[in-house]
């Protein structure tokens, strides 16, 4: 096998990701697909970690969009994660995938209480860390949590899985005349306002130099392709450290 290009990652998946064809909900199929490409990843040697979210069951801006609290909303959204942090898990152990649920909100019966050093020592052991339940607090989405545990875990990448080959100048499952971008700074993200995660992401992975590489999850073998070091999806960056157009 080729050489990896990473030792530790962190994977950001939306719910709606493990929803399918029928957009609400868990698919069978994709959790099975989603799971053997993980074990491959895996038994290569990265250390995986993976931020979920839960707009497959319930996303707390629609919430409150509808006239509820939306602290409420969001602590329901929170509660959508962990469902699909579980069932991921779930399907990971069935493939041998030693899998822990790290939940930011205490739920004990069903996750561990996330804890930044025995996350990172899991890791360390091979296993692969679930974060539940988004930052914890109110008014931060999972684009948020993702970046904030890559920190934490000491990723040195945010691989952004999405249903499209990267970022677009406008959303491509709408307009077929939208144009692939394959190299963005944080600046042009931020000042174009282009929809790669939500701007407090960017603006965090930025000031702690977390690169952001989005791709299309759903075209098996593309993650490992990426961690090989192949030119996968959209890559966001610092201006410098991009590749020359």
């Amino acid at each position: 096998m080729p050489d990896l290009i990473y030792k530790r990652i962190l994977l950001k998946l939306s719910g709606e990701s493990l929803a399918g064809p029928q957009k609400y909900g868990l698919d069978e199929n994709v959790l099975i697909d989603l799971s053997t490409e993980l074990k491959e990843v895996v038994s290569a040697g990265i250390e995986l970690g993976i931020v979920v979210g839960g707009g497959n069951i319930f996303r707390g801006l629609q919430g409150a969009s509808k006239g509820m609290d939306r602290v409420a909303a969001d602590h329901m959204g929170m509660l959508a994660t962990v469902i699909n942090a579980i069932s991921l898990q779930n399907f990971l152990e069935s493939y041998g995938v030693k899998t822990r649920v790290a939940s930011a909100i205490s739920i004990d019966e069903v996750a561990e209480p996330y804890i930044m050093r025995r996350a990172r020592r899991h890791l360390e052991k091979g296993r692969v860390v679930i974060f539940a339940a988004g930052t914890g607090n109110p008014f931060f989405t999972t684009d948020t949590a993702a970046a904030l545990r890559s920190s934490e875990i000491k990723a040195e990448v945010i691989l952004k899985g999405t249903r499209v080959d990267g970022v677009y100048d406008k959303d491509p499952e709408k307009h077929p005349d939208a144009k692939l971008l394959k190299y963005l700074s944080y600046s042009e993200v931020i000042e174009s306002n282009i929809r790669v995660m939500d701007m407090t992401a960017i603006t965090f992975c930025q000031d702690n130099s977390i690169p952001i590489r989005v791709f299309n999850m759903t075209k098996r073998g593309n993650l490992l392709r990426l961690l090989r070091g192949e030119d996968v999806g959209s890559l966001v960056t610092k201006k410098e450290l991009l590749p020359k157009q």
